[in-house]
Order: structure tokens, then sequence, then C-alpha cells
């Protein structure tokens, strides 16, 4: 995919999120926004990252440039009505797998793509929200503390990567985009690039 007249700037620190993209044949620039992640106490589910990705957005928006597309991404894992962020530490990780041990849960990945209006000078936001239904075997705890020591998903929502060793061995179904689910609906961006003549 090529479109020499829009810059793509994607807007995110995850090493994943700049393989899929670079995966889908983007030539697209990568950089650190540093955004407050906080959010309303009364969001929910989907909510949640599509108000991130857009505070992430709205960081960076006072830079973005004309013939600028901006993609700021943020992904939650949803289960019993709590939301799974990242793991501060290997504690928090193993409750946090244990919670999702013998359960299905959702993976909420909201994109926000950002470019300067034309009809007016601020800058105009689009954001798609995409879910995917993960369902775990039961784990025992030594194969959660194993995981948890050798892959130190301390950077990863829910503290676990589908694409590592507990996704191999403990991922019994998965309804929706596996890609969805390492923090990147490719299928719903490459659909949006597409709409603004990226291709």
């Amino acid at each position: 995919m090529s479109n020499q007249s829009l810059q793509i700037i994607l807007g995110s620190n995850s090493p994943r999120r700049r393989e899929l993209l670079a995966g889908l044949g983007v030539a697209f620039s990568a950089i650190s926004i540093d955004a407050d992640e906080t959010y309303p106490a009364d969001l929910q589910a989907g909510d949640i990252p599509m108000y991130i990705s857009r505070a992430k957005a709205h960081a960076y928006e006072s830079q973005l440039k004309e013939n600028e597309l901006l993609i700021t991404a943020d992904t939650i894992v949803w289960c019993d009505g709590q939301m799974l962020g990242k793991p501060h530490n290997e504690t928090e990780a193993f409750d946090m797998i244990r919670l999702l041990s013998g359960k299905t849960h959702q993976v909420y990945t909201a994109v926000t793509f950002a470019e300067k209006s034309h009809q007016t000078s601020g800058v105009s936001l689009e954001t798609i929200v995409d879910k995917t239904d993960v369902t775990f075997a039961e784990l025992s705890d030594e194969e959660i503390r194993h995981y948890v020591q050798q892959y130190k998903p301390f950077d990863k929502a829910g503290a676990y990567g589908i694409q590592e060793w507990i996704g191999y061995m403990g991922c019994t179904q998965l309804e929706g985009s596996y890609f969805n689910v390492m923090g990147f609906p490719t299928h719903l961006v490459y659909k949006e690039l597409k709409k603004r003549g990226v291709k």
C-alpha cells in the first residue's frame, strides 16, 4: 500500500502495533506520545480504550500538519465487569491471569485516526473499536507463574500476549480478530486507510 500524498504517523511505543501496521504494507513513521491515560470512572468495556486512544491523539494534535494522518490505539481486557490494563509487577500479572483462567473474556482495541480538517482549522478524529472474545483453559498456578516469570508481560493488557506460550497452550477458543487481541485490528485499519485513498 502506498499513497505519497498522505504521511502516516503511528503514535505508539508498541513493537507489535508497529509490526502489524508494517505487515499491511504501509509506509509510516512511528513516534511515542506522552498522554494522560486516566479515564472517567463510569466508562466501561470498549468506551475505555476509545477514550484513551482519543486522548493520545489530542496530546499530539497541535503538531499535526496538512497531509498527515495520525493513528493512535489502546487495548484493554475486560473480564467479569472489570478492566484489566497492564500489570505493574509479577503479583498483579499473576492475579490477572488467574482471573482469566477457565473463562471467556473480551479484548477491546480502539484505533483513532486524526487529520487536519479541511472544513475547519481544527483536527478531525474518527475512532473505531473492535472486540474479540477469548476463552482460556483452566491454568494451574505453576503454569501461570512460569509464564509471568519467563515472559514478563508487564507491557501487555491483561498480562498476556496471545502470540506467546500462554496463548499456544491456554487459548481454547477465539471469536473475532486474532490481531485485535495483539492490539491492532488490522482488517479494520486497512479498511480505514483504503477509505482515505491509501492503497
